[in-house]
């Protein structure tokens, strides 16, 4: 019996009764996915949906103002791209209607078809993957949890605009995937970056678009699974807060969860990670940087080579920086883009030294 404030009494569920829920005037959308076949470890047993799904119901329900929707489990299809289909059609449709699915699945490449969904939605898509490893593979490997990120990279129509990881652990991760995010300007910062200051994991999350988390990322004790799961990784706060930045973030359309095994504490904490997902879109704040508005500071950095110019709002202290270069469908033309940085971003390059986020960025608008 769930309590009066519990957010179980406040979801509205689909159910063989009821049907679906109404999607008009939702704002998030659960979505379990079975699909595990294509896992890179083939998994022994089957996702225990419904006990993730009980654990998140028996939470309270925060100061929020947005509408739960619970559309039930996609079984497997088929074959797994039956199964894709089905996830790729589902997540369009809600971003569609403006509705942000939160997806629980068996295994990261899920990924792959929440990608696709974006193909009719947007222009050019920035995915974040919270994760150990950079799940490129090798090239001749099929689609797998260990290899999705090679089959968004090059897989057509190409709408991969940024790609970030935030937490990868270097032993994990051949020398030829760390050079290829070089090589592709994509954004890279090391377990030890993020976990001695969380707070750098904010502006990488401020402009994604679909955020992937692998629960891999994650150390074994706070998942509870010694056996299967490192002894180093993010704790739970740091997950938490990962996630609340996540909610945060201006662009956010879909948040997805995976790779975790059966097991009552992984349920518990990956059940507050989508309640702080969501806690910080509620507390979202929709900002745009103007040099006119009192909201804002600008400050302009002479630097060797550029002329960096930076915003700082004094509604939330978040800083950005103009990237002259970056181009991209949300700019208008030949406006510079704003890309999110740091207050240390702004101190380095007063002291002349470039941001590297920003020279990625200004390298890819030759591109």
């Amino acid at each position: 019996m769930l309590p009066a404030q519990a957010l179980g009494r406040t979801i509205y569920k689909h159910t063989e009764k009821e049907g679906l829920p109404v999607l008009a005037g939702a704002t998030f959308a659960l979505l379990g996915v079975y699909e595990s076949r294509n896992a890179f470890i083939k998994k022994t047993s089957r996702l225990e949906l419904e006990e993730i799904r009980m654990q998140f119901y028996r939470l309270m329900e925060g100061n929020w103002n947005g509408t739960i929707i619970d559309l039930g489990d996609i079984d497997e299809g088929e074959t797994v791209k039956d199964t894709y289909f089905v996830v790729r059609e589902i997540i369009a449709e809600l971003l569609e209607e403006k509705i942000i699915p939160i997806v629980i699945g068996a295994t990261q490449d899920i990924t792959y078809p929440a990608y696709r969904a974006f193909d009719k939605i947007i222009d050019m898509v920035n995915l974040v993957a919270v994760d150990s490893r950079f799940d490129f593979g090798a090239e001749e490997e099929l689609i797998s949890s260990n290899s999705y990120m090679s089959k968004i990279i090059t897989d057509k129509p190409n709408n991969l605009f940024n790609f970030s990881n935030i937490g990868y652990q270097s032993y994990f991760n051949a020398q030829e995937e760390i050079d290829l995010m070089e090589r592709l300007f994509f954004d890279a910062y090391r377990l030890g970056e993020i976990t001695s200051d969380v707070g750098l994991a904010e502006p990488v999350l401020r402009n994604a678009h679909l955020v992937s988390i692998d629960a891999r990322a994650i150390r074994a004790s706070e998942m509870g699974l010694p056996d299967t799961f490192s002894p180093n990784g993010f704790t739970g706060r740091e997950i938490c807060a990962i996630a609340r930045y996540a909610g945060m973030g201006d662009k956010i359309s879909a948040f997805g969860i995976f790779e975790m095994e059966n097991n009552v504490q992984s349920f518990q904490l990956v059940a507050q990670i989508i309640w702080y997902f969501m806690e910080g879109h509620n507390f979202r704040v929709d900002e745009q940087p103007d040099s006119g508005s009192k909201d804002f500071n600008k400050f302009i950095v002479p630097c060797q080579s550029e002329q960096l110019h930076f915003y700082n709002s004094t509604l939330t202290g978040r800083w950005w920086v103009e990237v002259p270069n970056l181009l991209g469908a949300h700019t208008k033309p030949d406006s510079p883009a704003l890309l999110p940085c740091t207050e240390q971003d702004y101190l380095d390059a007063c002291d002349q030294n470039i941001p590297d986020r920003w020279f990625k960025a200004y390298k890819k608008g030759f591109n």
